[in-house]
């Protein structure tokens, strides 16, 4: 028997229910009729830091109201995702927004003009290893909350600026609110940073038909190449390591992968083509290892 209504869960905030939206309003072009269902996860209340807390504090909420029928779909963000699959689910990646990261600063400020001690908000120790890598002066505290709220922090004054994934901003509509949108060869973004994973369970025939209908080919192949790198270096998503990937229209993938001490002393770096995302994710996991990755991930 076919279903009246798709419920698509989300957490509550803005970011989420924009980007579910975004989801919902696709399914129902293609002719599936569609909702969202709101769940709120241990991340929307708990302000610790993500490292603190857990990895997949923002998705197995979501995972476990799709397991246990509550909802059919879950939209999450993909860097979110732990990078083992998981068997209950069946996943697709539809078109990747902007990958980089942005600063948005009192005053119109850049990473180069912000003065000597700046505060700056970030807790991702990705992102405060590359700052320290180019402003070792830079005063990094740590930040939580959504996107509103960690910008507000600027505009009190209580921080010169903030880092954010330049994605989220431009999914709603705050694009403008950045002062820098760095590229990765400054600031490299982490694996999957842009692209959002739709889920539903995989003995669930007729959601997994509507959200192959989602399914973007480039964006797949880049994130997953981007993600087999995290994966291999067993590494968790709150851990300094970056990745990006992009696709020629000849299936050529480029890659570049890196690995940060956190006090942005050190910085160990691939860059490598291929076509198949798994070799090719391996084959930087292999390099920066045996140039010494897991020393620094475990610092």
């Amino acid at each position: 028997m076919t279903r009246t209504t798709l419920k698509i869960g989300t957490r509550r905030s803005k970011l989420a229910t924009t980007q579910a939206g975004h989801m919902r309003d696709a399914l129902i072009a293609e002719g599936h009729d569609a909702e969202l269902h709101l769940v709120t996860t241990e991340g929307d209340v708990n302000m610790a830091p993500v490292e603190r807390i857990g990895v997949g504090v923002f998705t197995q909420k979501l995972r476990e109201a799709m397991a246990a029928g509550e909802c059919d779909i879950a939209v999450h963000s993909f860097k979110d995702l732990p990078t083992a699959p998981d068997e209950r689910f069946h996943l697709v990646v539809p078109v990747r927004a902007d990958a980089r990261e942005a600063l948005i600063a009192r005053d119109g400020l850049t990473l180069d003009t912000l003065p000597e001690g700046a505060r700056v908000g970030t807790s991702a120790p990705r992102r405060i290893s590359q700052l320290k890598a180019h402003r070792p002066d830079l005063d990094i505290r740590p930040l939580r909350g959504n996107i509103e709220t960690r910008m507000g922090y600027v505009t009190d004054g209580e921080l010169d600026a903030v880092v954010l994934a330049y994605a989220g901003l431009s999914r709603v509509d705050m694009g403008d609110r950045a002062t820098q949108v760095f590229g990765p060869e400054l600031v490299l973004p982490a694996p999957a940073q842009g692209a959002l994973a739709i889920e539903c369970r995989a003995d669930d025939a007729e959601a997994v038909a509507a959200v192959d209908k989602l399914a973007d080919v480039a964006a797949t192949t880049c994130a997953h190449t981007e993600r087999i790198v995290l994966n291999r270096l067993e590494a968790g998503c709150t851990a300094p390591v970056a990745s990006h990937a992009t696709l020629d229209a000849d299936g050529t993938i480029h890659l570049t992968a890196g690995v940060f001490a956190l006090d942005g002393s050190r910085q160990l770096l691939y860059q490598g083509t291929g076509t198949d995302p798994v070799t090719l994710g391996e084959a930087a996991a292999a390099d920066l290892l045996g140039r010494g990755a897991a020393d620094l991930i475990d610092r």
